[in-house]
């Protein structure tokens, strides 16, 4: 009898047990209104709304955008990031539309310089902690310049401590900085003079140098060029190609390692400029357009030809009718300066010297709302942001495109900083080996010292906006909203 009364009360503990544990719980009040969702403000969702209807409507990959509820998308940037397509590393949304505006014109607030950021490597070969940079080139009448820098100074502190992982871009951009100066000395690296670098808002030419190099019997055309912007065309880009022609050059060195893109009208300009004047007098394609599925298709119905092909300019007031061009190039080089490589070569020899380019076969063009709505009220409150997504790719006329892995050099040369060479001497690694090529014969080699320090490079960039400046911007027939409506 006891047995049966024991086991009786070993089950009735056990389902207990079972019942407590299927048991619902019971959630406080407060808890559960905090695992709802966080509803946007009203503006939020204006913004997040503007961003869906752009990026369903003109996109390239509008197809490819993943069904997001806008409500609660307390972020815009965030929500703009999140629906990019995998491929897309360029598309790019802003709250400071002027001031990209004006870097996409050369308008900038800077110091000046652009920089290579290094690192210093121990005896076994691994990084140390600190960062160092070094300058690439200088505009002239900056603050920079000002101070003495030059292609190949050192920066070795900054506001009085060490250049590090967290404050190294400081060197690009803000209002003001101290910098030290480094000196490569054959025991190393001492110490110079400590600056003050205060950042000016500055109309930066894109045409750094331009000058007529005589060798072997050749004079060959050197071009430093920074960015593709339309507005200096007729004005610095002219005076350069004019003064080629007049001194009759045989070839053209293109130096465009830093020129990180810009705008298609200045790539044509620059592109018609340079091929032979058959190809530019007939006007032959530069590169064709592929849009998404209904903006391809309004265009050929409708056949409007300048939204699906850029051709050479005739109307271009140089033209220095070359058969070849020589264009050295770096991982710097993107966008426009990619499509002046690939645009060009089904027309005429075109030699790659440097390293790989940055590989963007894309394009794309500033979408503001006061130019989406026609109702002020839509965009009331929002009016300073701006998306620039991909509409477009490219390909040139013998349909080479989707080159994500950049073009690779026909003559791979190392841009050498530490020490570096003055952009424009024949000492010069990556000019050196153009003209080399260009006349057949070898230059002397430049005496170097041995280095006493180990290092790598690990960024470089001349301001903040240097990722957006990695586009090629084309031009639109008003607002074409109402295209695929």
């Amino acid at each position: 009898m006891m047995k049966r009364i024991i086991r009786w009360m070993t089950l009735i503990v056990l389902a207990a047990f079972i019942l407590a544990g299927c048991e619902k719980k019971v959630i406080p009040e407060e808890e559960e209104e905090e695992q709802k969702p966080v509803q946007a403000s009203a503006l939020i969702q204006k913004i997040n709304g503007f961003i869906k209807e752009v990026m369903s409507d003109a996109y390239l990959w509008y197809d490819k955008i993943p069904v997001i509820d806008i409500r609660y998308e307390t972020d815009p940037r965030d929500y703009f990031y999140k629906i990019l397509y995998s491929e897309d590393r360029w598309s790019f949304i802003t709250d400071d539309l002027a001031a990209l505006e004006g870097s996409q014109q050369g308008i900038e607030k800077t110091y000046g310089y652009s920089l290579a950021f290094g690192r210093f490597l121990n005896a076994v070969g691994n990084p140390t902690g600190n960062y160092f940079g070094i300058v690439e080139y200088v505009y002239p009448n900056t603050p920079a310049s000002k101070a003495g820098f030059t292609r190949g100074d050192l920066i070795i502190r900054l506001n009085g401590g060490n250049i590090t992982a967290e404050n190294y871009i400081d060197l690009l951009f803000g209002t003001s900085v101290s910098v030290t100066k480094g000196i490569l000395t054959s025991q190393g690296i001492s110490t110079g003079e400590t600056v003050v670098l205060v950042a000016e808002e500055l109309h930066l030419d894109p045409v750094l140098m331009y000058k007529i190099i005589e060798n072997e019997g050749h004079k060959i055309g050197y071009l430093v060029y920074l960015q593709f912007i339309t507005e200096y065309n007729n004005t610095s880009l002219k005076l350069a190609l004019q003064y080629f022609k007049d001194n009759q050059i045989t070839d053209l060195v293109l130096d465009l390692r830093y020129n990180p893109g810009g705008f298609i009208s200045a790539a044509q300009y620059l592109t018609s400029s340079i091929a032979p004047q058959s190809v530019v007098d007939n006007a032959s394609t530069l590169v064709t357009y592929q849009w998404n599925d209904k903006y391809q298709a309004y265009w050929i119905s409708n056949d409007i030809q300048d939204q699906l092909r850029v051709n050479f300019d005739p109307t271009v007031p140089v033209k220095l009718d070359l058969g070849k061009v020589h264009i050295l190039t770096g991982y710097g080089s993107a966008s426009a300066s990619e499509l002046t490589i690939c645009g060009l070569e089904p027309y005429m020899e075109v030699t790659t010297v440097g390293d790989t380019t940055y590989g963007k076969y894309t394009a794309s063009t500033t979408i503001k709302p006061e130019e989406w709505y026609t109702n002020e009220a839509d965009y009331s409150g929002f009016e300073n942001w701006g998306l620039q997504p991909i509409i477009i790719r490219y390909a040139n006329a013998q349909g080479i495109t989707n080159f994500k892995d950049g073009f690779a050099p026909d003559f791979l040369v190392n841009d050498e900083l530490l020490p570096a060479y003055p952009l424009g001497d024949l000492t010069e690694p990556l000019l050196k080996k153009a003209v080399e090529e260009i006349t057949g014969t070898t230059l002397p080699v430049p005496k170097r010292a041995v280095l006493p320090v180990e290092y790598i490079i690990v960024d470089r960039g001349f301001s903040k906006f240097d990722d957006q400046k990695r586009n090629l911007f084309i031009d639109l027939p008003g607002n074409f909203r109402v295209i695929s409506e």
